[in-house]
């Protein structure tokens, strides 16, 4: 019974039932008033004329200014023949009452207010008008009134009560069976057609609601899949909107988390192994060199030492990569962007390399347009793009190649490009070469030193922070690249707008 009435099907029904009972008795009490309304004013309206037919068949005289009583009793007699129910009250000009015609001759009042009075007598009875009850103080009723002249003068007014006390009793004995009667047979078929009515769209209206909440029950119990089929208006229809697209969000999320997650796990899994190759060399040396202490030449003493340097160096460069993807990755690098000269940086950073890239027999050429305009960025991380890409042509190109670094200016922007004429990438692997420790060694052919030396050399982290750094100017990457043929990098950047 409890889990009935906490349904919201039933609590709907309960209220509707509730607001009839309360809208049909307040129908019966206003149908009764209005009812009763319509027959005083009926009342006043067939005996309008009342007054002036008592004043012209049955005229009371006077007597000394004193109204004489047997043409009174003759006045009574008259009118209790005709209609039993009303009572004649003789009034003077101020409403003073003279005497008066009544059943049982309580009279409680000596005067009546004669504003009413007057008003009738002018709108000739054709307003509802209601006048003093002289038989019950602070009551109004219908009336008739003429008034009384002697000789063209006026002396008084006939006041009729078209309804007498004894009628009033009668009436709302009537009126009290006609609220029964009314209530106990309209209010109830009406209750009860309407509360019929009221159930049944209850019941469509609460069905969609209740397959709402299954949905949501299914959804909430693990099946992501499941959505609100939109077969309705108005506010249920939001709701069945609003509950897909936050389950498609959902699932987006949870599907980017899975995604997080797995690449997390590679994360781990790739620097576990970057980082164990240079800690195992170390440690293999380290330990050679305890263990042939007295017995191990210079040479060889300054051989593992090297050996122990490159692979710390490697270790260092590995560690401060990752930490350095992590913080773009994680949006804490924030670009302090200027107006600086791109060439000027280009001759600089190619300047730093010529060294490295002579030991290894290979040409960096600038192609330097002297009018290119200033850039808007952050000088020192477009420097770490520059240098990163330049690192890596260097790394991928073998004796005798050349790279050319280029500045184009295009509407609003000036792009950089960075060509080499190394082995270029495999065409299947050109949209991963920005990802997180992508393999180049498996995109070389050719030399598999070259191969080993670049697994050496590099962490893998290189241009995935290229992209990282573009990304937060707003800028991206771009690569074009064919096998032995060699590879492309450009990019562009904004133009500083003088104010």
């Amino acid at each position: 019974m409890k889990k009935i009435f906490n349904s919201l099907y039933w609590r709907l029904a309960a209220t509707f039932l509730l607001l009839l009972a309360i809208i049909g008795c307040a129908y019966v009490f206003i149908t009764v008033d209005t009812v009763k309304m319509y027959f005083q004013e009926k009342n006043q309206r067939l005996h309008a004329d009342l007054a002036k037919h008592v004043v012209t068949e049955v005229k009371p005289t006077y007597i000394n200014g004193n109204v004489d009583e047997a043409s009174m009793d003759m006045i009574m007699h008259s009118m209790m023949a005709i209609n039993p129910s009303i009572e004649v009250y003789l009034l003077n000009t101020d409403g003073e009452i003279l005497n008066y015609v009544a059943p049982y001759k309580k009279v409680k009042l000596e005067k009546v207010q004669m504003a009413p009075v007057l008003r009738f007598i002018d709108t000739d009875g054709q307003e509802f008008i209601k006048g003093d009850d002289p038989r019950n103080p602070g009551i109004q009723k219908e009336f008739s009134a003429a008034p009384l002249l002697e000789e063209d003068q006026l002396i008084g007014y006939v006041y009729v009560v078209l309804a007498s006390e004894e009628y009033d009793v009668a009436a709302q004995d009537l009126i009290g069976d006609y609220i029964m009667r009314l209530g106990g047979k309209t209010m109830l078929i009406t209750l009860l057609t309407t509360l019929l009515l009221g159930l049944v769209i209850f019941w469509f209206i609460t069905r969609y609601l209740k397959q709402i909440i299954e949905v949501v029950k299914r959804f909430r119990d693990g099946n992501l899949q499941e959505r609100i089929p939109v077969k309705s208006s108005g506010e249920l229809k939001i709701l069945a909107l609003t509950f897909n697209d936050m389950a498609e969000k959902i699932l987006n999320n949870i599907e980017q988390i899975k995604a997080t997650e797995n690449l997390r796990r590679e994360l781990v899994a790739n620097v576990s192994h970057d980082l164990r190759t240079p800690i195992s060399i170390i440690h293999g040396y380290v330990e050679t060199m305890l263990m042939k202490e007295d017995s191990i030449s210079n040479e060889d003493r300054v051989l593992y030492l090297n050996t122990i340097l490159e692979s710390t160096e490697r270790l260092k460069k590995l560690v401060a990569d990752l930490f350095e993807l992590s913080k773009l990755e994680a949006k804490e690098v924030q670009p302090q962007k200027e107006p600086f000269f791109i060439t000027e940086l280009i001759q600089d950073i190619s300047h730093k390399h010529k060294l490295m890239a002579k030991e290894r027999n290979i040409t960096i050429v600038p192609v330097i347009d002297n009018n290119t305009p200033m850039v808007h960025a952050d000088v020192s991380l477009i420097e770490r793009v520059l240098q990163n890409l330049i690192d890596n042509a260097i790394k991928f190109s073998d004796s005798g190649g050349i790279i050319t670094i280029e500045t184009h200016k295009f509407d609003n922007d000036v792009e950089v490009k960075i060509t080499d004429t190394g082995k270029g990438i495999a065409e299947e692997d050109i949209p991963y070469v920005f990802d997180r420790y992508f393999n180049f060694s498996k995109s070389i052919v050719g030399s598999q030193d070259k191969a080993s030396e670049v697994s050496k050399t590099s962490s893998g982290l290189g241009l995935a922070i290229v992209k990282k750094i573009l990304e937060i100017h707003n800028a991206t990457i771009n690569l074009s690249s064919r096998l032995n043929k060699g590879s492309s990098f450009s990019f562009r950047l904004p133009m500083h707008q003088s104010a």
